[in-house]
Formats: C-alpha cells, sequence, structure tokens
C-alpha cells in the first residue's frame, strides 16, 4: 500500500508560475493568492549568515554547523525585502493567504416608494 502512495499524482498546486519579483500576487495555474516571503538562517551564537535550505518542510541551514565558531544552533529571520547580497543565503517560501471574511465591506441601498401628495378638501 505504501508503494502505491509514492507513486499517486500529487495534485496540489506547486505555484511555480509566481515569480520571485512580486510580494504577493495571484497563481495563473490556480488562481490562488500567494505571497512570497523570504527567510534566512543565521547561527546563534556568532549570528553569521548560514545559506538555508528547505528539507521536509522546515528551513535549515545547508551545512549542520557554523563554519565560524562551530555551533549546531541556528536562528531562522523572516527578510521583509531581499536584497542582492543576502539572494544567495536566502530560501523562498510560498505561502497561501487565506481572505478574512470580517474585512469585507457591504453596503445597502433603501428603495424609496414616491407616494403622491393627496389634495386637502375644503
Amino acid at each position: 500500500m505504501f508503494i502505491l502512495e509514492l507513486f499517486k499524482r500529487n495534485k496540489e498546486c506547486k505555484h511555480t508560475k509566481v515569480t520571485p519579483d512580486k510580494d504577493i500576487c495571484y497563481c495563473p495555474d490556480c488562481g490562488e493568492l500567494i505571497e512570497n516571503r523570504w527567510y534566512i538562517t543565521r547561527c546563534a551564537c556568532c549570528g553569521i549568515k548560514l545559506k538555508a535550505v528547505i528539507k521536509n518542510g522546515n528551513i535549515v541551514p545547508d551545512e549542520h554547523y557554523c563554519h565560524n565558531c562551530g555551533v549546531h544552533r541556528f536562528i531562522i529571520e523572516q527578510v521583509d525585502k531581499i536584497n542582492f547580497v543576502d539572494i544567495n543565503y536566502a530560501v523562498l517560501v510560498k505561502v497561501p493567504v487565506k481572505p478574512h471574511f470580517d474585512e469585507v465591506t457591504q453596503s445597502w441601498t433603501e428603495r424609496h416608494i414616491y407616494t403622491a401628495p393627496k389634495l386637502i378638501r375644503g
């Protein structure tokens, strides 16, 4: 049974056509709103940047230790805007954005029924 699960097609969209230059946009394949988030890993001891990769859905450094001080601990930092220097250390995660229904604005119009004024008898 496990072998059959490996060969099943994954019908979930990978959002490959969403370009990394935009912060948020709609996926042209599935129409879902996607936000691009950039993450960098740093050494917990000295703070030097480490090359980040995604393994099993988790953001981890490429090497298992810091090449500067040898510590195994690391910190994951989310970067709002990616710059040219950090592009080699950063990893991109495409996150679907769920709409909040409390942000919807509604308006109502009232229908006024015009009635002609009645004449007063004298």
